[in-house]
């Protein structure tokens, strides 16, 4: 891949206004001047190319080596004076549901976001924090603030499409008796709940890390964002929750209208082996050839046993009935 495509924008800022588009290789060049920070954006990154910007930036090793690839789960590490901040993103694609994942590096003078995999472009987001010229002074902390309540919101109208996913099922729930794929589909919608809550949960805990560990990072002004990202994900985390114990009970009502339905055909077939255990018990009577048989030689005998064999299946049908077992 073009190293140009894997380097989606690299920007110096000061006083929160943009000074321009620099090369990699300038950015040390940058630095040197006062009240600046660089904010680099790269997607799906090469090794090379992030041996370069470990560089520029005096980045660890092992947060370089835990960057070049998707792996990691959300976290936030400290390393020296540079945090390395790790973000899964959730994209939607129908009834499919696919996780990236976004690796941020952040020191006093620069902001480095490394995309993998499925993610929405942070081209948004650097256009309103340049439209904030104030609040993008505060510095790299203020745009750490900005790249995580972008994924947080990016969250919300996939929970809102799983919810409604799962209201559609619980409607059908009690229409259609039995239905194999809509218990498939619960089954799936469940696995999706519980990957976007690993994928959510853990950034309450790296908010609270930001404000209470690394506050020469993120200043006393900057935590109160961290503070409105936190308060949404708790707000997410309680819907999910709360739909994946509601998918739960659905997933058992689907179980138990199975056996009921089995129960009820269970009972008509048992109501229709009673009313036919009439006929066969009388007729077996006349298969056995006894030589000496009084209803052999009545002239009556044969319509008065099809009318007994009638009446007690018909009576027996109307009482099975009236018991609901028919």
């Amino acid at each position: 891949m073009d190293a140009r495509s894997m380097v989606v924008n690299c920007i110096v800022y000061r006083n929160g206004v943009s000074l321009g588009r620099i090369a990699i290789d300038e950015i040390s060049n940058a630095l040197e001047r006062e009240g600046t920070f660089v904010w680099v954006g790269l997607h799906d990154p090469d090794p090379a190319l992030m041996r370069e910007v470990q560089h520029e930036f005096g980045l660890h090793e092992l947060a370089i080596e835990d960057a070049t690839g998707d792996h990691q789960r959300p976290k936030v590490e400290a390393y020296g004076d540079t945090l390395f901040v790790v973000l899964h993103t959730a994209q939607a694609e129908g009834t499919v549901l696919r996780l990236g994942e976004t690796n941020v590096f952040i020191g006093h003078r620069f902001v480095v976001s490394v995309r993998h995999g499925p993610s929405d472009s942070y081209a948004r987001v650097r256009e309103q924090c340049e439209t904030q010229p104030a609040r993008l002074a505060k510095g790299p902390g203020f745009v750490l603030y900005a790249l995580m309540d972008f994924v947080v919101d990016n969250y919300r109208p996939i929970v809102e499409d799983m919810r409604g996913r799962f209201a559609r099922l619980e409607e059908s729930l009690f229409v259609e008796r039995m239905d194999r794929n809509r218990l498939e589909s619960l089954y799936e919608l469940k696995g999706q709940l519980l990957r976007l809550h690993a994928a959510i949960v853990p950034v309450s805990e790296i908010c609270g890390d930001l404000m209470r560990l690394h506050a020469d990072l993120v200043p006393r002004d900057t935590q109160v964002y961290f503070r409105d990202i936190d308060d949404h994900v708790r707000r997410l985390v309680q819907s999910l929750d709360t739909m994946r114990e509601m998918v739960t009970d659905a997933m058992h009502v689907n179980l138990a209208l199975v056996t009921v339905g089995q129960n009820e055909i269970v009972k008509q077939l048992a109501g229709w082996g009673a009313i036919l255990a009439v006929p066969t018990m009388v007729f077996s009577l006349y298969g056995m050839n006894f030589k000496n048989m009084p209803e052999l030689n009545w002239v009556w005998g044969y319509p008065v046993a099809l009318a007994v064999v009638a009446v007690l299946s018909v009576g027996l049908f109307l009482r099975l009935r009236r018991a609901g077992w028919l």
